[in-house]
């Protein structure tokens, strides 16, 4: 699938509708870079893409450009030992997110990004994982992302300095970014960085979710790989439904994270009740995060899920571009076509006691243990 269109603004986009694209557009743009680079990703495997991009930074430390991997110590445990200390020896700079530690806090950067020369970046679900590789179809799992150029490119590789700055230490707590009077940041057409950390009492990614659920009138349309929405967005997608608004929903009918799976179908009940419309993606493993409310799109690294809305470090990007709006569309009617409908009388009858049961009691577990010990874990407080 390829989606690119010329932008009228300073800012220029191409929606990456498949790891295979993603990946060969990632490798292109470090292979290009000429001052900086900037990778942020939660996990990082060997393979392919993994040994080629390891290849390519190589490459661009011998051309002599800054070179800054950041990677999250829980989501790459599995990176050989050594693996990137060629890379390090050249002169580029690897840090790991919190590492582990029986005193660490339980937070994760969940983050993915690359950003060259402060001009390019590509944002989205794509960690650096073979398991990502194919198009979501035949093969690997289902995954959307964004290159993007122009002013927030600038904005996304500020936010990884502040990250990585931040990264070494086991008491890693990131301060919101200042928004202006009122603490609210102020919405516009072009893309803006929306940004979340540790158990932010206020944060810009969730307010921006919630204002815009609220204010859609025409169609809210959400793809999300872990289902788990906090209170507020579950009112306010509610809400929007009894209001006129068409809420449809595409989540994981194949998910990597059975827990999870588990725990958000324990919400299907009272979301069809409100008329919102429940698809279960089939062909692969869902990966993907997209949220589209009227002339509002949000793409990047979080879920609609408790960790990704209340505790981890994750960004957005929002975009009220005509062009970047129309194609989501488009995207979403694709994951729709590969989708199964839940239909509230059937799924009503396929719920057994037993399922239930287990549907509680992941609920639990992922909605209130997990942001409980969290919270606990950094310190007994949000801010």
């Amino acid at each position: 699938m390829q989606h690119a269109h010329a932008q009228p603004s300073a800012h220029r986009h191409r929606w990456l509708t498949t790891g295979r694209e993603a990946y060969l557009r990632m490798l292109e743009a470090i292979g290009q870079a000429r001052r900086s680079i900037r990778l942020e990703t939660y996990i990082y495997l060997p393979g392919y893409p993994g040994d080629a991009v390891r290849e390519a930074l190589l490459l661009a430390r011998e051309r002599g450009v800054e070179v800054s991997v950041l990677l999250d110590a829980w989501g790459s445990v599995d990176l050989p030992r050594g693996y990137l200390d060629a890379l390090v020896e050249a002169g580029g700079r690897v840090r790991f997110f919190n590492p582990l530690a029986i005193w660490s806090p339980l937070i994760r950067n969940h983050r993915k990004l690359l950003v060259c020369d402060g001009e390019t970046a590509f944002i989205g679900g794509f960690n650096i994982s073979p398991e990502e590789a194919g198009d979501g179809v035949t093969s690997g799992w289902a995954d959307l992302g964004m290159e993007i150029s122009g002013p927030v490119a600038a904005e996304l590789a500020a936010s990884f300095d502040s990250i990585f700055d931040a990264a070494g230490h086991h008491r890693v707590m990131l301060a919101p970014p200042r928004t202006g009077r009122g603490g609210k940041p102020k919405y516009r057409p072009e893309p803006m960085l929306l940004a979340n950390g540790p158990l932010w009492r206020r944060s810009p990614l969730r307010h921006a979710l919630v204002r815009d659920f609220r204010k859609a009138k025409r169609e809210i349309l959400l793809i999300s790989a872990y289902f788990l929405p906090t209170w507020g967005v579950r009112r306010a997608l509610i809400r929007a439904a009894r209001r006129g608004c068409r809420v449809r929903i595409v989540l994981a009918g194949k998910s990597d994270v059975p827990l999870s799976h588990l725990a958000g179908r324990h919400l299907y009940r009272r979301f069809l009740r409100a008329g919102i419309e429940i698809y279960e993606y089939q062909p692969q493993i869902l990966h993907t995060k997209l949220m589209v409310a009227d002339q509002a799109v949000h793409v990047g690294s979080a879920n609609l899920d408790a960790r990704s809305l209340n505790i981890n470090c994750e960004l957005l990007v929002r975009t009220g571009e005509p062009a970047a709006v129309l194609e989501a569309r488009r995207i979403f009617r694709d994951y729709v076509a590969h989708s199964r409908r839940i239909l509230p009388n059937e799924w009503a009858a396929a719920r057994g006691v037993w399922q239930r049961l287990k549907e509680n009691v992941a609920y639990f577990l992922l909605a209130r243990l997990d942001p409980y010990f969290a919270r606990r874990s950094a310190g007994g407080g949000r801010r």
